[in-house]
């Protein structure tokens, strides 16, 4: 590795590098983040100004290809059992969809991450446009990698949990509420014929006390922030992949910080946070 560099700005709970994100990666120490989590430049979506910025390619095999000698270096960093949240929006070129979330994660996988899942991101909000020839697009992905291709990768699934629905007034299960703490109250030809424990009433030991497992549609409207005339990362998308990614102290990498809403969450959950930008 470089020289180590002094951090532009130190907060409570990080620190924040001005400078290209693969010149700042270079000088920083192997095996040190626990997760990343990142909203990187859309290909040729806004123009930042500077003759180092990704995104502004006009050939998307060249950005694509930045982005995996970022994200390689990125690897470096993280620990063997990190992982790497990934934001990635789309784009238009004369009518078509270029597939850009997915070519990158393609590109990431041959280049030797381990793509885990991916996640839908529902807005809620979404901006409409006066499209007539395709649906009006309301999503984005969020794609969950590992360094490690075996199960050594951490991910607390306890820390995100959701409420369950199977008892819930929005449970779709035919009969709903009215099977639960019942003895012989389970349809005998069901997907759970046979199960002594759901047949003897005992429904509520099937179900992980703490909550489902969390789903990979994830509704969470657009951010604002007061200084940009853009939206931003969303808080709320950002607090499961912090919460999964890193244990309590653990710190949180994002190469491409932003207005920071990734270090802001961090401290808000106790994590530690490194924030590269290229902009001052």
């Amino acid at each position: 590795a470089a020289r180590p560099l002094e951090p532009s700005v130190r907060l409570e709970h990080g620190e924040i590098y001005c400078g290209d994100a693969l010149d700042v990666l270079a000088t920083i120490s192997t095996g040190l983040a626990d997760t990343l989590v990142t909203s990187p430049p859309y290909y040729r979506q806004r123009d930042y100004d500077d003759p180092h910025q990704i995104g502004t390619e006009t050939d998307p095999a060249d950005y694509i290809l930045r982005l995996v000698n970022v994200f390689r270096e990125c690897r470096r960093v993280l620990k063997p059992t990190g992982t790497l949240w990934l934001n990635l929006g789309d784009k238009y070129s004369d009518g078509g969809l270029l597939g850009m979330p997915w070519r990158v994660a393609l590109a990431l996988v041959e280049d030797g991450w381990t793509l885990r899942a991916d996640v839908i991101w529902h807005k809620p909000n979404a901006m409409p446009h006066p499209v007539a020839r395709r649906p009006t697009t309301d999503h984005e992905y969020l794609f969950l990698f590992s360094v490690d291709p075996g199960r050594d990768y951490y991910y607390d699934a306890d820390a995100i949990r959701e409420p369950h629905v199977t008892f819930s007034e929005h449970s779709k299960m035919r009969g709903g509420r009215n099977h639960f703490g019942k003895r012989n109250s389970t349809p005998e030809n069901g997907k759970n014929a046979g199960n002594s424990n759901l047949h003897d009433a005992r429904w509520d030991q099937a179900f992980h006390p703490k909550g489902r497992n969390k789903r990979t549609v994830w509704s969470v409207p657009l951010g604002k922030y007061r200084d940009a005339h853009f939206a931003v990362f969303p808080p709320k998308l950002i607090e499961p992949c912090i919460l999964a990614g890193a244990p309590s102290g653990g710190l949180v990498l994002d190469p491409f910080f932003g207005a920071g809403t990734v270090g802001l969450v961090a401290g808000q959950f106790q994590r530690r946070f490194l924030g590269i930008e290229l902009n001052p």
